[in-house]
C-alpha cells in the first residue's frame, strides 16, 4: 500500500477519507490496494479509514484483532453490534464525504462490493458515501513500465502463434503433395494447437482460445470442447480469440480476435459487416488518441458511444451486444474503465498507463464479425499495441 499517494489522490478528488470494509473476503479490491493476505482467515468484519490527511484507522472484532496489523494506524476493537455501531461512528468522526466500493444504482458493478446496509448505516450517521471507482482504477489498473513491457512481450508472442495458425489451418486443409490429409479438423483441434503454440512461448491464460467457424462465430462467448465442436472446412468463415501473459505475477494480457475465410473471397455481406466493424474500432481508436493527444479526460462510454454510433449507422444496432472494450491487466478483465454505454454507463476515466480492448462487433444469424485490438495510453498518447486487421483473413 502507498499511503500517500491516496492520501494526494483523495486531496485531489476532495475526498475526505477511503472507507474499506470487508468479511469472508467479499472485497478483493481492498485486500490487493492494502495488499493485504487474500487467503486470510475472516471471519468477523473489519474497517480500515484512510483520511485525506492524517493516521489511518482500524476497526476489528477482538476475537480477530490482528487482522489489520500490518497496516499504518491505530486501533480500536470491538465485539458487539453496539460496540460496531459506536466504533464507526468514531471512526468516522469528523468526516463527511467518503468513498467506498460503491456505485449508485450498481451502474459500475465491478466495484459495488459494499453492501446495501452498510451504506445506509453509514447515511444514517450523516456520512456522504460515494465510489471509489475512478481510485480503484488509479491503483489496480495503472501500469508500470515493467508491466508495460510484459504486455509488449505477450503481444509479439501471440500475433506470431495466430500467423502460425492460419498456415496451420491450411496445411491441415491442404496438405503438400505426398504428406497424407489429417481425418479432419475441429473447431477444438485449433483451440488445443493454440494452447501448445502459446506453452511453448511461456505464456498462461483463463479459459480459451476460441475458434469458431460460421454460425457460431455469432456466438461471442462460444467455446468448443472435444465433444461439441464444428468441423472446420473449405469454405467456411473463420473467428479466432486469443488471449494470454507471461507467466509472472505481474503480467499483463494481450488479447486479440481476427475473422477470415478459407478457400474463398468474402461474400459482400461478409465484407460490408467486416467494414462495418472496422470503422468502428477504428471510430473507438481516434476518440482516444484525440482525446490523449490534447490531454482531455475521457470516460468509458465515449469510446463506446463512437464505435456503436459507426454500427448504428450503418444499421447493424440490434447485433452489436456487447461492450466496446475492456480494461486489461493482471486479469484478463481488469478494474479499470471499460469501453461501455450499453451493459453500463462506464464514467470511469481512461487513465494514463491503462491497458483496455477495442472490440466491436456484429453477430448475425449466419456468421459474426468482431476486430479486437489492444490500447495503451500515457501522457499526451494513446497507441494500438499490435497488428491491426485491415482486411478479412485469406486462408
Amino acid at each position: 500500500m502507498n499511503l500517500d499517494s491516496i492520501q494526494s489522490a483523495l486531496r485531489e478528488s476532495a475526498l475526505d477519507g477511503w472507507l474499506f470494509y470487508d468479511h469472508h473476503h467479499r472485497d478483493p479490491i481492498a485486500s490487493r490496494i492494502l495488499s493485504l493476505d487474500p487467503k486470510a482467515h475472516i471471519t468477523r468484519r473489519w474497517y480500515y479509514f484512510i483520511p485525506a490527511s492524517g493516521e489511518p484507522r482500524k476497526l476489528v472484532h477482538r476475537i480477530e484483532q490482528g487482522r489489520l496489523d500490518a497496516l499504518p494506524g491505530a486501533k480500536t476493537q470491538y465485539s458487539s453490534w453496539q460496540e460496531l455501531h459506536a466504533g464507526l461512528a468514531n471512526l468516522l468522526q469528523n468526516q463527511k464525504k467518503i468513498a467506498m466500493q460503491y456505485s449508485p444504482n450498481n451502474d459500475i458493478m465491478y466495484v459495488s462490493m459494499v453492501d446495501a446496509g452498510t451504506v445506509e448505516f453509514l447515511r444514517s450517521l450523516g456520512k456522504e458515501i460515494v465510489t471509489s471507482a475512478d481510485l480503484v482504477s488509479q491503483f489496480e489498473a495503472v501500469l508500470t513500465q515493467d508491466q508495460i513491457a510484459s504486455h509488449s512481450a505477450a503481444q509479439r508472442a501471440i500475433d506470431l502463434v495466430l500467423v502460425g495458425a492460419w498456415a496451420e489451418i491450411a496445411r491441415c486443409l491442404r496438405p503438400p503433395s505426398g504428406v497424407d490429409r489429417p481425418d479432419g479438423l475441429t473447431e477444438y483441434d485449433m483451440v488445443v494447437w493454440l494452447q501448445e503454440a502459446m506453452r511453448r512461448e511461456g505464456l498462461v491464460w483463463e479459459n480459451g482460445p476460441d475458434v469458431s467457424v460460421n454460425a457460431n462465430t455469432s456466438d461471442s462467448h462460444y467455446e468448443p470442447t472435444a465433444d461439441r465442436a464444428a468441423p472446420i472446412r473449405e469454405g467456411n468463415f473463420l473467428l479466432i480469440d486469443i488471449w494470454g501473459r507471461l507467466d509472472s505475477p505481474s503480467s499483463i494480457y494481450y488479447d486479440i480476435t481476427w475473422t477470415g475465410v478459407i478457400g474463398r473471397e468474402p461474400s459482400k455481406k461478409e465484407q460490408l459487416v467486416f467494414d462495418t466493424v472496422r470503422r468502428a474500432r477504428d471510430a473507438a481508436i481516434s476518440v482516444v488518441e484525440s482525446a490523449f493527444a490534447q490531454n482531455r479526460p475521457i470516460r468509458g462510454f465515449e469510446a463506446d458511444d463512437a464505435a456503436r454510433s459507426v454500427i448504428r449507422d450503418a444499421g447493424f444496432a440490434e447485433f452489436f451486444t456487447h461492450r466496446t472494450g475492456h480494461n486489461i491487466a493482471h486479469e484478463i478483465h481488469g478494474s479499470g474503465a471499460h469501453l461501455d454505454n450499453l451493459e453500463t454507463h462506464d464514467v470511469r476515466r481512461i487513465l494514463s498507463h491503462t491497458c483496455f480492448s477495442v472490440e466491436p462487433g456484429i453477430y448475425l444469424p449466419e456468421f459474426g464479425v468482431r476486430s479486437e485490438i489492444n490500447m495503451l495510453t500515457a501522457p499526451g498518447k494513446a497507441w494500438v499495441t499490435g497488428r491491426i486487421q485491415q482486411e478479412l483473413v485469406r486462408i
